[in-house]
């Protein structure tokens, strides 16, 4: 995610929002800028790389001005660029923005039918353009900017300033955070605590649909509807560190929690429920080229390839392509049969995975279309490929991926969908089923993480195990091979993952009242053989936590524990399941006091073979 920062007050602003600017370097970003008012004039310094870059810019270049804002840019629209940085202006309006206008392209186009010509790829610019036109047929900086935000539709956390007022800024807020600062005469606004906290720990937090227009000191605050509301100041007691993490113990619980944000924010945009399509411009697939496509190679390591064991199944039964999944570091040492009619698809959280990498040059030999899914724009991975996928996890700083890993499911299952309407194997009804679908994730990510108390409990209960099997059917199974390794990387305990049905083929022999056996039990096609199989776990003394989406399962199963999981749909329960597996590792890791963020022996990207 973008890092914002504003000032207005009676000090330099350009030193004091590059200083609050480094403190949310740790939210990761390609681009940084910053805008000052000063004598009636706005001047903008921006460049492409880290804030190290501004800074010698700004050395060159001073700006001066007691009232400025800045950004820190991770890309979604445009590639990292000077031109693609924030600030943006738009006349006598300048913006910074964090989260996502879905329908730019929409107002893009009328924009351009007015005359109007843009800058850069962003769909932060129309913005500016939005409101600069308002302003310019003589409407108040703060009407125009309300009226602007009816017309737009999206998650953002904007931050205005106006050459012709110099005496405020105007922020508003939707599904994005943001957060004002109060000092002696002079006010501060941020996206995350950690920028404001060397000047102030009294804070207003704005919830969704709401404006403020920010003056020396003082603020007032509107909501959706236009009318003035009151909220008291909060006092923030956390130091730099926990603020960075929002007050979670670690950045994976954080990240956890992150999740309802980050699926939303990576198909946010992209859908249409009115006619059933998905839109991945960076794909770049015609019809005519999906119709000729004959077999999908993913490959991927780690956890990206369980996404892509679960990528098999969507791309196979949603789109009817045939898929088949390899890790990086096998794949590039066989000879796989591919030509022109393959599509190698490539996963990878931080688009640097060596062995990953690797695959493309097989691709290329064998003339092959390489596409991808990645979190960071424009790294390795992406810039080989010819279309790309980005998730919008924003930086995942815990080296066990939770956000990275449920968005990789988000983006195969959006590609899915995309790619059985170009083809013609899917229904345009069948698709807005599934987008519909889609709409609902967040709020199940959201129900899925009320049951953290109970998995908490039951962390205390396993912590001494020293050994745990995890079972699932179907598209779950590739979920239990991932709860295993998120146990086995943070708690540093032995845990294996099996497809259910093949426990008597070997695991069954470890079977005892010491061995606690997580199963994925979703009530779907596979559920009366998965309860057949935790019967012979129970027979053999076992203890068996069942994950489920229905309560009559409870009666059916003697289970240790049984955690009740909100019902999903089909292709989406394993996002679902995914939750309280991390939860469940990220608790034990706490009790057995392991480092949970950096555990021992692990690297969050592996650039060497």
């Amino acid at each position: 995610m973008c890092g914002i920062v504003g000032y207005i007050g009676h000090r330099e602003a350009a030193p004091l929002i590059l200083d609050s600017l480094r403190k949310l370097e740790y939210r990761g970003y390609d681009s940084a800028g910053i805008a000052v008012l000063n004598d009636g004039q706005v001047a903008i310094r921006r460049c492409e790389g880290k804030l190290n870059n501004l800074e010698t810019m700004l050395n060159r270049q001073p700006l001066s001005g007691v009232i400025g804002i800045g950004h820190t840019r991770w890309a979604t629209h445009g590639r990292p660029s000077e031109t693609n940085a924030h600030p943006h202006r738009a006349g006598d309006v300048v913006v910074v923005h964090n989260g996502i206008i879905e329908n730019y392209l929409e107002l893009k186009e009328q924009l351009g039918k007015r005359g109007i010509e843009f800058s850069s790829e962003t769909d932060t610019e129309i913005v500016a353009h939005l409101v600069a036109e308002k302003i310019e047929r003589g409407m108040d900086f703060l009407e125009a900017v309300r009226k602007t935000l009816r017309e737009i539709h999206g998650s953002y956390a904007l931050l205005f300033l106006n050459r012709r007022d110099p005496k405020r800024l105007i922020v508003a807020k939707n599904s994005t955070p943001i957060v004002i600062g109060w000092g002696e005469g002079e006010t501060f606004i941020a996206s995350d605590i950690p920028a404001l906290l060397d000047y102030t720990r009294k804070v207003t937090f704005l919830e969704d649909g709401e404006i403020a227009e920010v003056t020396l000191g003082s603020y007032r605050l509107f909501n959706g509807k236009g009318k003035a509301i009151q909220r008291p100041v909060k006092e923030i007691t956390w130091d730099a560190v926990a603020a960075r993490k929002d007050g979670y113990p670690h950045f994976m619980l954080k990240e956890i929690h992150d999740q309802p944000r980050a699926l939303a924010d990576t198909f946010r945009g992209r859908i249409s429920l009115k006619d059933g399509q998905v839109s991945l411009e960076d794909i770049k697939l015609k019809a005519s080229e999906v119709k000729q496509i004959k077999r999908f190679h993913l490959v991927a390591c780690g956890t990206a390839w369980h996404a892509c064991l679960v990528g098999k199944f969507m791309l196979e039964e949603i789109a009817g392509i045939p898929a088949e999944v390899d890790y990086g570091s096998e794949f590039r040492y066989r000879s796989p049969l591919m030509d022109p009619k393959s599509v190698l698809l490539m996963v990878s959280q931080s688009g640097e995975t060596a062995d990953t990498l690797a695959a493309t040059e097989i691709a290329l030999a064998k003339k092959a279309k390489i596409l991808s899914i990645c979190n960071v724009i424009d790294s390795s991975i992406p810039r080989k490929s010819n279309g790309v996928l980005y998730t919008h996890a924003g930086p995942e700083i815990s080296v066990a991926s939770t956000k990275a890993f449920t968005t990789q499911l988000t983006a195969l299952y959006l590609l899915s969908v995309a790619l059985g309407r170009l083809n013609g194997k899917l229904k345009p009804a069948d698709a807005k089923k599934l987008l519909r679908d889609l709409m609902y994730l967040p709020h199940w990510i959201e129900q899925a993480l009320e049951i953290e108390g109970q998995v908490k409990e039951l962390a205390r209960e396993l912590m001494h195990s020293q050994d745990f099997l995890y079972l699932g059917r179907g598209i779950n199974y590739p979920i239990a091979l991932e709860g295993a390794l998120k146990l086995k990387e943070i708690s540093y305990i032995h845990a294996e993952g099996y497809p259910a049905g093949e426990m008597k083929h070997g695991p069954i022999a470890l079977i005892d009242e010491k061995l606690p056996v997580v199963v994925l039990a979703p009530r779907d096609r596979y559920f009366q053989k998965t309860v057949s199989n935790l019967k012979e776990v129970e027979s053999r003394g076992g203890k068996v936590v069942v994950l489920t989406d229905d309560a009559k399962t409870a009666r059916e199963i003697a289970a240790y524990r049984l955690l009740a999981l909100p019902k999903a749909s089909h292709y989406l329960t394993p996002i679902v399941m995914t939750i309280p597996l991390q939860l469940l590792a990220y608790y034990i890791a706490v009790h057995r006091g392991t480092d949970v963020d950096q555990p021992r022996n692990l690297a969050k990207s592996v650039t060497v073979e």
